[in-house]
């Protein structure tokens, strides 16, 4: 399986390295006012890829600090609870 998932990323990063070579032209792109950028079209995605991906990696982050919080703060009362008392019979068997 760890196989198949290294073909995977290597044929994904051997079709981002064709686009980058086959779109390394500018792109002017219009600011606010008169400011112009001349900026390559793979750099160009890749900004948006980080500006579309980042927002969503920041709240995967997030959910996976609270649920951390809540599950340490639960084993924390678990391990803070007093295990129950065993009445045993005279013979050492537990009475039921």
């Amino acid at each position: 399986m760890r196989f198949l998932s290294t073909v995977f990323w290597a044929l994904v990063a051997v079709v981002i390295a064709l686009f980058s070579y086959r779109n390394w032209n500018d792109v002017t792109l219009n600011l606010w006012g008169d400011i112009q950028a001349e900026v390559k079209i793979p750099v160009l995605t890749f900004i948006m890829f980080l500006l579309a991906f980042l927002p969503t990696w920041i709240i995967m982050r997030a959910r996976i600090w609270a649920q951390r919080r809540r599950l340490e703060a639960i084993e924390r009362q678990h391990a803070s609870a007093t295990p129950p008392h065993i009445v045993t019979a005279e013979d050492g068997e537990p009475v039921i």
